[in-house]
């Protein structure tokens, strides 16, 4: 279980994309969460994989190490 406040502002406009969702707030707020969560995952598998190869690779050698260049 997890309480948050929230402006009123920000409150209506949760009300409203839940009712255009046909939802409600717990499952947006949820769902929002979740795409947080997840985004956050793929930045820091990003950032490992950008150490691992030192940097960036030119296209020429993306495409041979692909083994799309014959």
């Amino acid at each position: 279980m997890l309480a948050i406040r929230l402006e009123k502002e920000l409150e209506l406009e949760l009300d409203m994309l839940a009712k255009s969702k046909g939802s409600n707030r717990s499952a947006v707020v949820r769902e929002a969460i979740v795409r947080y969560l997840e985004d956050n995952e793929d930045l820091e598998l990003a950032r490992q994989a950008l150490a691992e190869t030192g940097g960036s690779k030119s296209l020429k050698d993306l495409r041979r190490n692909l083994g799309l260049d014959n």
